[in-house]
């Protein structure tokens, strides 16, 4: 008997190694955490959904997307998730080593820029000359900023508030004239009539059903890792399908974002399913357009230098 036991609990170490091994790690970097679309990792290790794929998320917070390229390109992390499109070109376009696999947001229904209740600012139209935040330089909220005084033609003094918390602040107490924000971050204050919304990302006609934001890795990490990524992607999709079907993601996100859960429950009506679609990038010669346009890349790239770029796996049927 004794030497059955033995067996068993020797079946039961080699069958837990076993389990372990078959976990990936990958290092992502998450900017903005307390966003929707910056939660789907988040969301679905809470539901096991990752662990379900055979992936370990190990999750690094950051103030913006444009922060963790750095890193990408030293290699010190394996993935990032929602930059900004506009410095991942910029930066392929000056030779760095970033790959594209994943879209993440098409179209902005979540970035926006508020006033204090008190404050005499109304409108786009009185943005002239004022200090307007954005989170730090090459990230969405930057070029959807850039792109939004551009159509609406007024200079305005684009100012870099970091994160959403900071930016908040900054907000609140003055420092800049207008904020930025991001859903659900001050909803509720917007309903307790605190704060007042002045423009959101959404009234930039270019940046309509087009990619705003990537996940994107080094093209080492790509090379040697791609099955880790194929199966995060898998447990991605799922994580995005889980979040719009079952009331516990948001009970998750509301967790995660320090919001009550009445300001939780409002965001998948606000940021619609198909804005998070992963599977395909939108609108690739306007984005560059828009690139080129507010300088963070010189002159498109070519249909070779594209394919080079963006490597997505394809879905499941």
């Amino acid at each position: 008997m004794k030497t059955v036991s033995r067996l068993f609990a020797a079946a039961v170490v080699l069958l837990a190694a076993s389990a372990a091994s078959a976990q990936d790690t990958l290092k992502i970097a998450v900017p903005q955490r307390g966003a929707w679309d910056t939660s789907i990792t988040e969301i679905g290790n809470r539901a096991g959904i990752f662990k379900k794929h055979g992936v370990n998320a190990e999750l690094l917070f950051t103030g913006g997307g444009a922060e963790a390229l750095g890193a990408i390109i030293g290699g010190s992390i394996d993935a990032a998730v929602s930059v900004g499109i506009s410095t991942v070109l910029g930066s392929f376009s000056k030779g760095a080593p970033v790959r594209v696999f994943s879209a993440e947001t098409t179209g902005q229904p979540d970035i926006y820029w508020f006033v204090p209740s008190q404050s005499p600012i109304r409108s786009i139209a009185d943005f002239k000359d004022k200090t307007i935040g954005y989170s730090v330089s090459g990230s969405s909220s930057h070029a959807a900023l850039l792109a939004l005084l551009a159509q609406e033609k007024i200079t305005a003094k684009p100012t870099s508030t970091g994160g959403v918390t900071p930016s908040f602040t900054s907000g609140m107490t003055g420092q800049v004239d207008v904020a930025w924000s991001t859903i659900p971050i001050g909803l509720k204050e917007a309903d307790e009539g605190k704060i007042r919304i002045v423009a959101r990302a959404s009234d930039v006609v270019s940046l309509r059903d087009r990619t705003v934001r990537v996940n994107i890795t080094n093209a080492a990490t790509m090379a040697s890792r791609k099955a880790a990524l194929d199966r995060y992607m898998a447990a991605y999709r799922e994580t995005i399908d889980y979040m719009y079907a079952s009331p516990d993601a948001v009970v998750f996100f509301a967790e995660i974002a320090s919001v009550p859960l009445n300001v939780a429950q409002k965001i998948p009506g606000i940021v619609p399913k198909s804005a998070l679609s992963p599977d395909q990038v939108v609108g690739m010669d306007a984005i560059m357009a828009e690139a080129i346009a507010t300088k963070f890349m010189a002159a498109p790239l070519t249909k070779e230098q594209i394919a080079e770029l963006v490597r997505m796996p394809v879905p499941p049927k």
